[in-house]
């Protein structure tokens, strides 16, 4: 593994086992690469429990809305995920998959999963669909 690399895997050591971080703080103590700590980076404080931002019953579309919080950097759990995986059946029953977030990130994760509002121009589409509906003249 590169220097580079180790670097940004130090970057991103939140995600890793303690013996992981043993492992890695060694290597790099063994190729003595600087590290440089950044000051203001701080980690995100434990603001308690997690609230649900919306249920879905069928787990293809839970996990589009959790790639739409993954990209906006909001922390995000599928809870009920296993179960509804291993019979949808269950979904209804409890009440389907919930994505679940921080409470502080709640506003903008229902902000970021409003389908209504963040439909790109929907007028533009319906009148290309109404022209591509139809069959081409010869």
């Amino acid at each position: 593994m590169s220097d580079e690399a180790l670097k940004e895997l130090n970057k991103e050591a939140g995600s890793l086992t303690e013996i992981a971080k043993e492992v890695l703080a060694s290597e790099i103590a063994s190729r003595e690469i600087e590290i440089r700590r950044d000051p203001t980076a701080q980690p995100r404080q434990y603001s308690g429990p997690l609230v649900i931002v919306k249920r879905f019953r069928d787990l293809p579309e839970a996990f589009v809305a959790r790639s739409i919080l993954d990209s906006a950097e909001i922390d995000s759990f599928l809870a009920d995920e296993n179960l509804v995986r291993i019979d949808w059946l269950y979904s209804n029953l409890i009440g389907g998959a919930k994505l679940m977030v921080r409470p502080e990130d709640l506003e903008e994760a229902k902000a970021l999963l409003d389908e209504s509002a963040n439909e790109a121009n929907p007028t533009t589409e319906q009148e290309d669909g109404a022209q591509n509906t139809g069959e081409a003249d010869e």
